[in-house]
C-alpha cells in the first residue's frame, strides 16, 4: 500500500493512501473537532468544525472528506480557524434550544465538550427558540428535536450499519428536521428494528433511551465501533 507523507501544524506524518486529513490526524494523535464524523460511517462534511488550511488552497477544507496528498501542508490550529470553529458552535447554540442544564445529556454531550474545548462561553447571536416537538411514542427510544444538530449520524447508521433506513431527513435550511418513515411518529416506524444504533451515535440529547437517568445517560460507542469493524475487517475484537 502505497503511504503519503505530508505535515500537519509543521508535523511531519505518514498516511495510507486514500486516507483523510482527519483520519490521518487521529492517527498521529493531533485534534481536530468533529462533531458530523463517526469512524465506520461515510462522511458528509456537514458540521463544517473539521476545516482546515491546506497548501496551494485560497478555501479552507473539510478534514473528514479531503484525501491526504504527498507534500500537502495542512494547518489546523490557526487563529482563524479558532475564530471559525467558535463560530459555528455558537450557530449551533443558537439554531435550536440548547439549555443544557435543563437536558438530558447535561455532562454526556460532545456540542457541551466542544463548546468548552474551543472556549465559547457566551453566544453573540439571538437565539431563535423554534417550538419543536419531543416524540416519546417509540416503547424504548425518544427524540428531542430541540437537541438535534442535523449532523445526520442517526441517517447514516441506521441505512449504512443497520440496513433499514428508517431515518431521514425533511425540508431544507432551518426548517430541516430528522424523520422516520414517511414523517409518523417513531412509535409507528414499520421499518425501525428498535437497535438503538441511531441512540448510540448521537452527539447530543436529541436521541435517547426512554427511562433512563442522566447518571446513566453516557452512551457506549464502543458497542457500535465493535460492530463496524466486524463487518468491514471481518475482526471480532472488543
Amino acid at each position: 500500500m502505497s503511504v503519503k507523507t505530508f505535515s500537519i501544524d509543521g508535523k511531519v506524518i505518514s498516511a495510507k493512501e486514500g486516507q483523510t486529513i482527519l483520519e490521518a490526524a487521529r492517527d498521529a494523535g493531533i485534534f481536530i473537532p468533529t462533531l458530523c464524523h463517526f469512524p465506520g460511517l461515510t462522511n458528509v462534511g456537514a458540521c463544517r468544525l473539521c476545516l482546515v488550511e491546506v497548501s496551494n488552497s485560497s478555501k479552507l477544507q473539510p478534514a473528514c472528506t479531503t484525501k491526504v496528498s504527498e507534500g500537502m501542508e495542512v494547518r489546523s490550529n490557526s487563529e482563524k480557524l479558532k475564530e471559525y470553529r467558535k463560530l459555528i458552535i455558537e450557530l449551533l447554540l443558537s439554531e435550536r434550544n440548547h439549555q443544557c442544564s435543563v437536558c438530558v445529556a447535561n455532562g454526556n454531550c460532545e456540542l457541551q465538550n466542544l463548546a468548552m474545548t474551543l472556549g465559547v462561553d457566551h453566544v453573540r447571536f439571538d437565539f431563535r427558540f423554534p417550538n419543536l416537538p419531543v416524540d416519546i411514542s417509540h416503547e424504548l427510544f425518544g427524540i428531542d428535536h430541540n437537541r438535534c444538530i442535523l449532523c445526520t449520524r442517526c441517517v447514516r447508521v441506521c441505512d449504512e450499519i443497520e440496513g433499514a433506513h428508517t431515518w431521514d431527513v425533511a425540508n431544507r435550511g432551518a426548517n430541516a428536521i430528522v424523520i422516520t418513515d414517511m414523517n409518523q411518529p417513531w412509535g409507528e416506524s414499520e421499518s425501525c428494528t428498535s437497535c438503538g444504533k441511531c441512540v448510540l451515535v448521537c452527539p447530543t440529547g436529541a436521541l435517547f433511551k426512554r427511562g433512563v437517568s442522566v447518571a446513566e445517560l453516557q452512551k457506549d460507542k464502543s458497542h457500535l465501533e465493535f460492530i463496524i469493524q466486524a463487518r468491514v475487517k471481518k475482526q471480532w475484537i472488543r
